[in-house]
């Protein structure tokens, strides 16, 4: 009865249930004097514990980040303008939830792509949709999609994102395409869900980067209205782990 009960949940796709039933078989002494409700109640627990870490995996996995990280491995020895107070707050998720954005902007190597990333990680285990992109990808996948016919589609797709990354922005001139691209795709978020834009340029040199002064004012309002800010500053985290390398070398 216990085998064909548990090929039973297997084939049911209850996979949690059917080990946490398979535990209560082996030890027999820890759950025999618990009220069947109990037991019923202790199967059913963790077949949820196990369908929402299978969705978080999933959620990392559909993100594509550039980086593994977490908040709890983010460095804050070398001062760089953002403290742990800071990121314990964005990382709770509320301002997703609020369809607010947030820019990160500093200078190269400074743990950017990094600090995103880590809140990037943080949205999918609270359960939240996310993808990051290099704008330039971004872009080209667009003009890709625009060839082959899944250009709305794909535009379907990013608005539905609750938290889209977007890094390097401003690294590059924009095409007068692809300054529509990205007024369609802020038009579409705007008040619906969160956009997080990571960029070495400070704010105020976005609007010039953009080169087109009417989509311009129009992508900025969408993007900068709501925004958290953080900006980061000091030296380059590469440069600095890169001299602790040599001293370890040394040493």
């Amino acid at each position: 009865m216990s085998t064909q009960t548990l090929a039973q949940l297997r084939h049911l796709k209850l996979g949690g249930m059917a080990r946490a039933l398979q535990t209560q078989l082996e030890q027999v002494g820890t759950y025999e004097g618990l009220p069947f409700i109990e037991r019923l109640g202790l199967l059913v627990e963790q077949e949820s514990l196990s369908r929402d870490h299978r969705k978080q995996e999933r959620l990392v996995r559909q993100a594509r980040f550039k980086l593994s990280a977490t908040v709890q491995d983010i460095d804050y020895q070398h001062p760089r303008n953002v403290s742990q107070a800071q990121v314990a707050r964005l990382a709770q998720g509320d301002w997703i939830e609020r369809a607010q954005n947030l820019l990160i902007t500093g200078p190269c190597g400074s743990g950017k792509t990094y600090l995103a990333c880590a809140l990037g990680h943080s949205a999918c285990l609270r359960g939240y949709s996310v993808r990051y992109y290099r704008l330039s990808r971004l872009l080209l996948e667009l003009t890709q999609a625009k060839a082959d016919g899944s250009y709305h589609a794909l535009l379907k797709q990013l608005a539905k994102v609750q938290l889209l990354q977007i890094d390097d922005w401003g690294l590059e001139p924009l095409k007068p395409a692809h300054r529509n691209d990205l007024m369609e795709i802020m038009d579409d978020r705007h008040g619906q869900t969160s956009t997080l834009v990571i960029s070495q340029l400070p704010t105020d040199q976005w609007y010039a980067s953009i080169g087109d002064n009417t989509l311009a004012d129009a992508i900025l309002d969408r993007l900068m209205h709501n925004a958290h800010r953080l900006q980061l500053k000091g030296e380059s985290m590469r440069k600095i782990l890169g001299q602790l390398t040599e001293d370890e070398h040394l040493s």
